[in-house]
């Protein structure tokens, strides 16, 4: 896992799933997600944007549709063979976040859904190492330029402890959630799989992000689909943060 030749354990889950996974439900709201990407970054045509653990490319695709200049990242070989067999419009490259070494080429970084913060875990290690997590922040600030924006989306622990599926598992120690779900790949063939996703709490999203030298301007609560920004709240399962890197800060 630590080598770029490695599998990350998501890897066996990608493989399966293939192009079935742009066919799950939380993948209906991609449109909505990139309006309010677009409009909470204010970006203009031309602009540089990084998609840190892009997948197939959902939201890379439409943003680079819109004039965007989109280079998406993502651990998984397979995503990322998908996202280029099905656009032609952004650049895909298959990259682990931890090691990425971009120095202030983009106006804007985008993480959403989970797809390169809070999946980090080693699920073999008994322990969280934040440090992971922290080392994918810092990567995403560096290659921000000045005055550049982030976008992250995280899980929320305060709905995760709520609404624990009989079949979840979440560490209270350190914030992972273990779940078992089913996957189907496109022949229609059934497995299950495990998933392990750190949760974080609006007040930890906002000191590791400071950590990393960048200035919070916003968490918001999203609504699943529409993706509404809402006041931070117990109900909703995701947390969408705004941040900036000032132009004193590299």
């Amino acid at each position: 896992m630590t080598e770029e030749n490695h599998s990350h354990w998501f890897e066996p889950i990608a493989q399966h799933l293939s192009k079935a996974y742009l066919r799950y439900s939380f993948t209906y709201g991609t449109e909505n997600e990139v309006e309010c990407i677009m409009k909470v970054l204010n970006l203009k045509q031309g602009d540089h944007v990084l998609d840190v653990g892009c997948g197939p490319g959902r939201h890379s695709k439409l943003l680079a549709e819109k004039g965007m200049n989109v280079r998406g990242i993502d651990i998984s070989s397979e995503f990322i063979k998908i996202a280029k067999e099905t656009d032609t419009h952004a650049e895909y490259i298959r990259q682990d976040v931890r090691k990425m070494n971009y120095e202030a080429e983009f106006d804007a970084v985008i993480s959403m859904c989970q797809g390169g913060f809070g999946l980090l875990h080693d699920p073999m290690s008994p322990n969280v190492d934040h440090d992971i997590d922290l080392k994918a922040l810092e990567n995403m600030s560096r290659a921000l330029k000045p005055g550049g924006k982030l976008v992250l989306a995280a899980f929320s622990s305060y709905f995760q402890v709520q609404y624990l599926d009989e079949n979840d598992s979440f560490n209270a120690v350190n914030g992972v959630n273990k779940e078992e779900i089913e996957i189907i790949s496109p022949k229609g063939e059934k497995r299950t799989a495990e998933t392990w996703t750190t949760c974080f709490t609006p007040r930890e999203l906002r000191l590791m992000i400071d950590r990393v030298g960048l200035d919070v301007k916003n968490i918001w609560s999203v609504t699943p689909i529409e993706y509404e920004l809402l006041p931070c709240n117990i109900q909703n399962p995701e947390f969408l943060v705004l941040a900036e890197k000032q132009h004193n800060k590299t």
